[in-house]
């Protein structure tokens, strides 16, 4: 469990828009979170990918087939 503190204003927001929606504020909050932290783990895949390819470690359209199982 987690407990935080939120300013009125964004509580505010967050009870109106679980309102217009029919669902919880816990619901609403977990689901922007869940979200959220995907969205940052996408970008963080990104960053360690252009990385990757500003060291030159790439791999070709075959090789990536086939480190994923995907070669015929």
């Amino acid at each position: 469990m987690l407990a935080l503190r939120l300013e009125a204003e964004l509580e505010r927001r967050i009870v109106a828009l679980a309102r217009r929606q029919g669902r919880n504020k816990s619901a609403l909050v977990r689901e922007a979170l869940i979200r959220y932290m995907e969205d940052q783990e996408d970008i963080m895949l990104a960053e360690a990918a252009l990385h990757n390819l500003g060291d030159g470690k790439t791999l070709s359209h075959e090789e990536a087939r086939r480190a994923l199982g995907l070669a015929d």
